[in-house]
């Protein structure tokens, strides 16, 4: 679909072709949110957290860093930072973590506001920022919070690490059981694992269709259609979802519809998106004939539990330990060359993130051991006052000529 646009008041003409899958996404998104003003038992979970036990608790999953990326693809992230930073918490404070309590503070949101946590899941194998967050969320809320600590995993993962998460997810099943009076069930515990499995099995096969040459899909697309999987991981929805997500995308490749006309270059995206900037950054991409094929962000929920293992507890503390952003240089270099070989990447376009400084670190590094050529781009997931167009703009015309 063709469609005229501006950017900041300069005029661009591409073609952006809207998946229906994302209006889909967007009805079971507002529905998520709904659900969680009527019900009964409600924590709220870090990204990274083992979801799994809430659902099996019949515990209403609340995303504070899902309702950040929201409030930055509506372009309220300094509005609502704003609030924060009023209270005392720096700008250089996460602006997932400002935002969410902004709108704390504020007494409002896009979404009209999370609900009333009953406990928090703090866990750190994203970052150790979530760890504060949380506790300030705790205080202001009179809310206990539970923190399920990671071992970082610099080189090989470790029988001694996963043994200490398992114990610590033993803890947080009495933690659950204690706060709700009731028992764990381990019967429904195992379907929702496999109801996991399936959902990021069918998300896996989603991301996967960029391998296709043109591609019928951006990482763009993926950004805006990996809510289910964050949030509703270890319901029926994510798999269900995505299903009809490859149905369309494969439905496109027999047609000849194909993300970026005339594909010219293949490109990978490191980090978390630039929320606000969504559409300009496509836009920009699509004029330069270049598709961003993959991405290390999305691919990040992708890590399948061994539900045939004899503890599915276990097999579960080993998926959490060993996801993306808590691992070394090095085998966070062998996970994006990986993704270079299978996505057959020209380049890579790496966000050097404001916000998140676990994702951030070591870029420079990183870029030198990287397959094929790439340039770092300066920007914040959600704040758009950390972000220059114009210096944004220069750098990935430049890169683009030299590969």
């Amino acid at each position: 679909m063709e469609s005229e646009t501006k950017s900041e008041g300069k005029p661009s003409k591409s073609k952006i072709k809207k998946l229906k899958a994302t209006k889909r996404m967007q009805d079971i998104m507002l529905g998520y949110y709904l659900q969680g003003r009527q019900a009964e038992r409600v924590g709220w979970v870090t990204s990274g957290a083992p979801v799994e036990f809430l659902y099996a608790m019949d515990i209403y999953p609340v995303y504070p860093e899902n309702h950040g990326a929201l409030i930055g693809a509506s372009k309220q992230g300094p509005y609502f930072s704003s609030f924060a930073e009023e209270k005392g918490f720096s700008q250089d404070l996460c602006s997932y973590a400002r935002c969410d309590l902004g709108c704390i503070f504020s007494e409002t949101s896009p979404v009209g506001g999370l609900p009333r946590p009953d406990f928090l899941l703090a866990c750190n194998n994203i970052c150790n920022t979530v760890v504060k967050w949380y506790e300030v969320v705790g205080r202001i809320y009179k809310a206990p919070v539970f923190l399920l600590d990671i071992p970082f995993v610099r080189k090989e993962l470790k029988e001694s690490y996963i043994d200490y998460v398992e114990n610590q997810l033993y803890d947080f099943i009495g933690f659950l059981e204690k706060t709700y009076d009731t028992e764990f069930d381990e019967g429904k515990f195992k379907n929702v694992l496999r109801l996991s499995i399936e959902g990021v099995q069918s998300y896996g096969d989603v991301l996967s269709m960029g391998k296709h040459k043109p591609s019928p899909l951006t990482c763009f697309d993926a950004f805006l259609n990996m809510a289910p999987i964050v949030c509703l991981r270890g319901t029926e929805v994510p798999s269900i979802f995505y299903a009809e997500m490859r149905q369309e995308l494969e439905s496109r490749i027999k047609q000849g519809i194909f993300a970026v006309d005339d594909e010219k270059y293949r490109l990978l995206w490191d980090n978390i998106p630039v929320w606000y900037r969504m559409r300009w950054l496509s836009e920009f991409f699509i004029e330069k004939k270049a598709c961003m094929v993959a991405d290390t962000y999305t691919n990040a929920w992708t890590a399948l539990i061994d539900i045939n293992k004899k503890n599915p507890i276990r097999s579960l503390a080993e998926t959490y330990i060993g996801i993306y952003l808590n691992i070394g240089l090095d085998l966070m270099v062998d996970a994006i060359n990986e993704l270079i070989d299978k996505f057959d990447v020209d380049g890579v376009i790496i966000h050097s993130n404001r916000s998140c400084k676990p994702y951030s670190f070591g870029q420079y590094e990183i870029q030198r051991m990287l397959e094929v050529p790439s340039v770092i781009i300066e920007a914040d997931m959600t704040d758009s006052r950390a972000f220059s167009e114009s210096q944004v703009e220069t750098r990935l015309e430049a890169f683009l000529e030299t590969i």
